[in-house]
């Protein structure tokens, strides 16, 4: 198998999350109502484009991510980022005494913190792709971070914010600490992604023990109307 890495999505999908996933021929997506990630095999022909089309419907909208993926004629491209995907290369994993597990119950404060932050797509079901560990300060969540994506062998660390009232006091990276603590402990190697231009948290992340292992972009498509 290739680096599932490199296709985090489509490993995922055809792995630990096919439980999530909608499936037309060759393209496979989350539900939309866990994740906007599309999975397409790492050469898509016209005929896997065509599959995703059909998945989506006409006009419908999906995120995919991945190096070279050009869509083809047809597809709107709304939004393009470059990223950095980055893998533990000695991050210190500890417990946080502090961290609660959230659930569905959390979800609207967890929507809520995610819509003041912006630390990327989080929907009504997303809680259910891991274990999310959150902060809370009188009763109010103010931090959180989670598990997302499941390629073989691999957890992706995901939804990392802080309420920016309580920035700077090392919340994010204390959970963070305690996700990396956890992933290990079920088998797997930790890692993430975060937007080329966030280069503080790129920066933090490094501090703890992570590395770039490569840079993908991250594309919000609309299929042919």
């Amino acid at each position: 198998m290739s680096d599932p890495l490199q296709n985090p999505v489509w490993h995922s999908l055809h792995g630990e999350h096919a439980r999530f996933a909608e499936r037309t021929g060759d393209a496979v997506r989350y539900a939309p109502d866990v994740a906007p990630f599309l999975g397409l095999p790492e050469e898509p022909d016209p005929a896997a484009w065509a599959d995703a089309a059909k998945l989506v419907g006409p006009g419908g909208e999906a995120v995919i991510t991945g190096d070279s993926r050009t869509a083809p004629a047809g597809w709107e491209a709304f939004e393009d980022l470059p990223g950095v995907q980055m893998v533990d290369d000695g991050v210190v994993g500890a417990p946080e005494p502090e961290a609660v597990r959230l659930t569905t119950d959390d979800v609207p404060e967890m929507r809520d913190l995610v819509r003041r932050t912006k630390p990327g797509p989080f929907v009504d079901r997303t809680v259910e792709l891991g274990t999310y560990l959150g902060i809370r300060h009188d009763g109010r969540l103010v931090a959180m971070a989670g598990e997302r994506m499941r390629p073989p062998g691999w957890c992706e660390i995901s939804a990392v914010c802080t309420d920016p009232a309580f920035r700077g006091r090392g919340l994010a990276s204390r959970l963070v600490k305690a996700l990396v603590h956890e992933v290990r402990a079920h088998g797997e190697q930790p890692f993430l992604h975060a937007v080329a231009g966030n280069t503080g948290a790129i920066a933090l992340y490094e501090r703890m023990g992570f590395r770039i292992h490569r840079r993908p972009r991250f594309r919000a498509l609309r299929a042919p109307a």
